[in-house]
């Protein structure tokens, strides 16, 4: 993204809190998007870089949720520590669905990931003995900061513990969060996994024959994917302090897919526009149905009639990914500017 676009937008989501027109529920949605965003950025990298249908990723989720919300009541972790734990689980299911299905292509692959959500759903609702089932999971801590051991070495009458209370502080983690992932997903789009994804995704059989080992960077790519799934899973997990299963249905991963496809698959920037303009809509039409008379459920009817309109008049997404991996390299912006110098000449 553009630093003088960047800079401003992420100015005003600084102050957007502290204006006079924002109440608790505003900011309720903002952080609901940027969990979103988190997901739709974790989701990309399969189908937007590697052109694989994924239907399964809500199971990463929520891998990830449960991972957050069992921890903290079970062993009392602090958010921060749980973070690592929640990524490097997602990770480590992603690796062991993607080694043994990733040589499936097609439809066959997308059945296999949508079993799969359906199996950690099912886990999640029948295994009562660890996540108590259908009862859900409360009782969850919120997030806090503990710096009292600096506080004993310095001065003991201070007290440096801050427990998150409201939803202002889980609006600047979740913008944080969103940031770091955006910031991680820049640095693999335009690094050599990156640039061996996009291969895969244009063509694998001449990717292979250039060298490039195609399941082992699918399985990688798979990997990532549930690792930022699992983040946003434990981020959710400590911000709602309640899960269930019913949270994690197959219409969590086939909503983020949307926001994938309706911003552009493989543009990052997409994936957040995509996030951003489907929770809004959501929300407005939370509000606008009951008022015509119509069961809030309606709104999935206007996802499926905006899906059919995007594919009807914009099959790319709003923002369709150009080669921006290769535009950025210094030698093929100096040969496009020589050839536009030379255009001008002729």
């Amino acid at each position: 993204m553009n630093k003088k676009i960047a800079l401003p937008l992420l100015a005003a989501a600084c102050i957007l809190p502290f204006m006079p027109f924002t109440s608790e529920y505003m900011l309720h949605v903002f952080t609901l998007v940027m969990v979103y965003m988190v997901l739709a950025m974790g989701l990309n990298i399969v189908p937007g870089f590697c052109g694989l249908l994924d239907l399964g990723f809500v199971g990463f989720y929520g891998i990830g949720a449960y991972t957050a919300g069992l921890l903290t009541i079970n062993y009392g972790l602090s958010f921060w520590v749980i973070v690592p734990f929640a990524a490097l689980n997602g990770a480590l299911w992603g690796m062991l669905l993607g080694a043994p299905t990733l040589r499936l292509t097609g439809d066959y692959f997308a059945i296999v990931t949508f079993g799969f959500s359906e199996l950690v759903v099912l886990f999640l609702t029948n295994e009562i003995w660890l996540t108590r089932g259908p009862l859900g999971l409360p009782g969850i801590a919120p997030v806090s900061i503990d710096l009292s051991f600096i506080s004993k070495a310095l001065n003991p009458a201070w007290d440096w513990y801050y427990e998150f209370d409201g939803e202002l502080p889980y609006f600047f983690l979740a913008l944080v969060m969103v940031l770091v992932i955006y910031g991680v997903m820049r640095r693999l789009e335009d690094s050599r996994l990156g640039r061996a994804w996009y291969a895969i995704r244009e063509d694998p059989l001449a990717a292979s024959s250039c060298g490039v080992n195609i399941l082992n960077y699918k399985v990688i790519a798979f990997a990532i994917s549930a690792g930022i799934g699992a983040v946003g899973g434990c981020f959710f997990a400590r911000w709602t302090l309640f899960l269930s299963p019913d949270m994690f249905k197959f219409w969590e991963s086939f909503l983020v897919l949307c926001m994938v496809v309706l911003g552009g698959l493989g543009n990052i920037n997409g994936a957040l526009i995509g996030a951003a303009v489907l929770v809004a809509l959501g929300e407005v039409l939370r509000v606008v149905l009951p008022e015509l008379g119509l069961p809030v459920e309606t709104r999935f009817l206007f996802y499926g009639l905006i899906m059919i309109l995007i594919m009807r008049f914009k099959p790319s997404g709003f923002l369709p990914r150009i080669a921006a991996t290769g535009m950025q390299n210094p030698i093929i912006q100096d040969l496009k500017k020589r050839l536009d110098r030379e255009r001008a000449a002729a």
